[in-house]
């Protein structure tokens, strides 16, 4: 599985707001393998081997800094077995066995923990392998913003079964998202910031990055380890940074792969995110011709782009039957783009997708990849796009919105906004259109965000590997390089992997063997691996 949930702004928002603004990318992606790669640079015990069992467990001796002693020394996660999904986690079917589920208590304003707090969700998995060889709890981050951990890590579990055998493997759900204080912005759905306003105001100014960093330090004591080990996808690693960055002193084993660029704006991290899909699909147009009899977008890879530009077009005057429902332009232009964080594996299926609805007029593949669920992408206020209800992905439209908007402190006039959206759809024939649809997504919003860009600075931090793809379509390479250089001199470590798609793990074995090796030995890739 590749990194699950992209940073990149139209590849984060839920289906529900998908499937409306026609611009989502799938988060969950698969790397082809084998490609080369470069370096530069305390409750219940968990089940153990499928059985019950307990755990003396021996409490960490460095807490939170200034937190009442109700919340560290005095608190103690009671894990029991995990009911099914709440409605704002999307629904579904309890995990079964093996599963555990606990409920941290955490302040709703680090600044004053003596006021309100609120409850976070956790699930686990214990780790499978000998007591004597384990080696504490791995924290996983898929990515979103708005992504379900609870629910993701279930999902996701088979990706890291070597890891299991000697982590216990540990999600939650960020603030704001399912069973963490959700943010609900209306009746039926995400109603844009007035609507989360009047229902969650008391939540928004503290569901950002640095409050979820904060939790991480929580949960961290609460498992009872003096240092966080933790691997973060896509959103996660700006989520890993952040932690690193406050608290550089208790960073264990790090991993932060398919990296978001810490230097950048979402502005223009939209700005340049469009400009990678867009050669991702210049690199399946060129495949396509040379290795596909029947290649749908012609034999010309220069012409490509203006079949699919044109197909696009007919598909918003008259949008494609699938399977009940309908496949406009701009939801198509998300299939691709979802197709694509998928790396080479997923260029035949595109290629049959695109098939499909230019020779047979139907959707139904293109519009199967828009609802692939753990995509979280980026979404814009409802009164522009309409947007209700929030399906599959449970509150994650308003998550999403929310998290985004409460770290981000870009809010640019309307001059300002008009030339971004001009810059971002010249950027991309193919996409720029969809993409340019999310520069307002915070202009409504009625609180200031934190930053213009998170700070990941973590001097004195134990080495922190950043993996990253040269043909990441979802989080650009160039991202990586300056997440390893902000982290710090010998402290981000840069693992290149040469592949396609969006995200390393498991499927890339060098990259694979790599993050295997750090997060189980402690040992760093070494150059040409």
């Amino acid at each position: 599985m590749r990194a699950r949930s992209g940073i990149s702004r139209l590849a984060m928002a839920p289906a529900a707001l998908r499937r409306r603004s026609a611009a989502g990318l799938l988060a969950i992606v698969v790397v082809a393998a084998g490609a080369g790669c470069d370096v530069a640079g305390g409750g219940p015990g968990p089940f153990q081997g499928g059985e019950a069992t307990r755990r003396v467990e021996k409490k960490a001796t460095n807490p939170p800094p200034g937190l009442p002693a109700a919340f560290t020394s005095g608190q103690r996660l009671r894990w029991s077995a995990c009911p099914a999904p709440s409605a704002a986690q999307g629904g579904g079917k309890a995990p079964g066995n093996g599963w555990e589920c606990a409920t941290m208590k955490a302040p709703l304003d680090y600044r004053r923990p003596r006021r309100a707090t609120i409850d976070v969700a956790l699930i686990r998995k214990g780790a499978t392998g000998p007591e004597r060889e384990r080696i504490g709890s791995l924290l996983l981050n898929f990515g979103g913003p708005g992504r379900s951990g609870v629910v993701g890590l279930p999902e996701f579990a088979d990706d890291y079964t070597s890891l299991g055998e000697r982590y216990d493997l540990v999600s939650f759900d960020p603030r704001g998202v399912g069973g963490t204080a959700p943010v609900r912005c209306g009746k039926d759905g995400y109603g844009g910031g007035d609507a989360c306003k009047k229902h969650s105001g008391r939540l928004l100014p503290y569901v950002g990055t640095s409050h979820t960093a904060r939790d991480l330090d929580l949960m961290r004591y609460l498992l009872s380890d003096e240092k966080l080990h933790y691997l973060g996808v896509s959103y996660g690693t700006s989520l890993g940074g952040v932690y690193a960055h406050l608290f550089p002193e208790n960073v264990g084993r790090l991993v932060l792969e398919a990296p978001v660029d810490p230097t950048l704006d979402h502005l223009l991290s939209d700005l340049n995110q469009v400009k990678a899909v867009q050669l991702a699909f210049d690199r399946f147009t060129r495949h396509c011709a040379g290795a596909y009899d029947d290649c749908p977008t012609g034999s010309d890879p220069a012409q490509a782009g203006r079949h699919v530009v044109r197909l696009l077009g007919r598909l918003d005057e008259k949008p494609a039957p699938a399977g009940g429902e309908e496949l406009d332009g701009g939801l198509a232009a998300s299939a691709i783009a979802n197709f694509l964080d998928l790396g080479r594996e997923g260029w035949r299926p595109l290629a049959d997708a695109l098939t499909e609805v230019m020779e047979r007029g139907t959707g139904r593949k293109l519009l199967e990849k828009t609802n692939s669920h753990g995509s979280q992408r980026r979404a814009v206020g409802a009164a522009e796009l309409g947007v209700r209800g929030e399906t599959s992905d449970g509150d994650g439209t308003s998550a999403y919105v929310a998290i985004t908007c409460a770290d981000s402190n870009v809010r640019p006039g309307f001059t300002a906004s008009e030339a971004m959206v001009k810059r971002i759809a010249a950027a991309s024939p193919v996409f720029g259109k969809a993409w340019s649809r999310y520069v307002y997504l915070c202009s409504d919003w009625p609180f200031d965000g934190e930053r213009a860009n998170p700070d990941v600075s973590a001097e004195g931090a134990s080495p922190i590997l950043v993996v990253a793809n040269t043909g990441d379509p979802t989080t650009p390479y160039a991202g990586a390089r300056r997440m390893a250089a902000e982290l710090g001199a010998g402290v981000g470590v840069l693992l290149t992997v040469r592949d396609e798609g969006h995200g390393s793990y498991p499927h890339n074995r060098c990259a694979t063997r790599a993050v295997d090796a750090y997060l189980l030995d402690g040992t760093l890739p070494r150059a040409g691996c």
